[in-house]
């Protein structure tokens, strides 16, 4: 049996035993996109006898850890008509230095062994819905400032094989380029080397305007350097911020990421080892889909409508 395939009856196996209603994710889930789907997330399926923890239904397996709001973080309703529950971050304490603020994933110093498939990968998608409120960016709670706000909000990506919990292989977030906040995709090829932002033109705030559902994708290809960025099934257009070759591209292909498993996700914000608070964001999120490879703008779109019209 493939590896994918017995990670899908391991999953299926572990759905069985649980008292929530069965995840509506064979019917939500792009065709197409299913052989490449290494994590999903639909925040509907707590993990048996652990409700602070969130099943995996890609193929990997991989278990989220809902962090420091638990099973709270779970909130009725969903982004759209196959979703019953979304996931709920935010910042708890912003005058205090803490380690207290809702955000999801999961961390290992020595990496995700079960995230092989983006270890030497040559492209990568994130995608999913997202929700944000208007309290967004978030006061910086590790500087006695007043009036200090973080330069970027936290979103949804794998981090890389070297990765305190920040560093990223693969990440949607919304950060400063050039002073202003922006949505970007942010990808970084080699652990030891730097990251490329492509940062969308239009305003952030129309493209994730205060309490709208918003269904986003970014690409990866880490053997061109192509990235690109979609809302509700459309490319944004947008632009690349670092000249020259961050990716260490220059010479024969293909060109792959580090060989390295990644050290795990973060959504909502750094650090899921809870071991320091950075760009967290109050924010809704749902089915969320980590793939290991670049989906096509057509996918993007049809996995947007497949969504919407239930």
């Amino acid at each position: 049996m493939s590896r994918r395939l017995l990670a899908g009856a391991l999953a299926v196996l572990g759905c069985l035993s649980l008292t929530t209603p069965a995840s509506a994710a064979g019917e939500y889930v792009l065709p197409s996109l299913e052989p490449d789907l290494v994590a999903y997330y639909d925040f509907e399926h707590p993990a048996p006898g652990d409700p602070a923890r969130e099943l995996d239904q890609g193929f990997s397996g991989t278990t989220l850890d809902l962090v420091n709001g638990g099973q709270e973080m779970r909130v009725p309703g969903g982004a759209h008509p196959a979703s019953g529950t979304h996931l709920r971050t935010k910042q708890v304490a912003p005058e205090t230095a803490g380690n207290d603020d809702w955000k999801a994933g999961l961390y290992s110093p020595t990496g995700v062994p079960s995230m092989r498939a983006f270890n030497a990968v040559r492209e990568t998608t994130v995608m999913g819905w997202f929700r944000m409120s208007a309290a967004n960016p978030a006061p910086n709670s590790n500087t006695p400032a007043t009036g200090d706000f973080y330069n970027a909000v936290g979103l949804a990506g794998v981090l890389s094989g070297t990765s305190d919990g920040h560093g990223v292989r693969a990440l949607l977030e919304l950060i400063q380029v050039n002073g202003e906040l922006k949505v970007v995709a942010l990808g970084r090829r080699l652990d030891s080397g730097a990251s490329q932002t492509f940062a969308a033109e239009q305003d952030w705030r129309s493209i994730l305007p205060p309490d709208e559902w918003v269904f986003l994708a970014a690409t990866f290809d880490f053997d061109t350097g192509k990235m690109a960025l979609y809302r509700n099934g459309r490319p944004l257009p947008g632009t690349y911020v670092t000249p020259g070759d961050p990716w260490e591209l220059d010479g024969p292909g293909p060109h792959l990421s580090s060989p390295t498993d990644p050290r795990g996700i973060k959504i909502g914000g750094s650090f899921p080892q809870d071991t320091r608070e950075a760009n967290p964001c109050d924010c809704g999120f749902d089915s969320l889909m980590f793939l290991d490879r670049a989906v096509t703008r057509w996918e993007v779109l049809a996995q947007y409508h497949r969504a919407v019209r239930g």
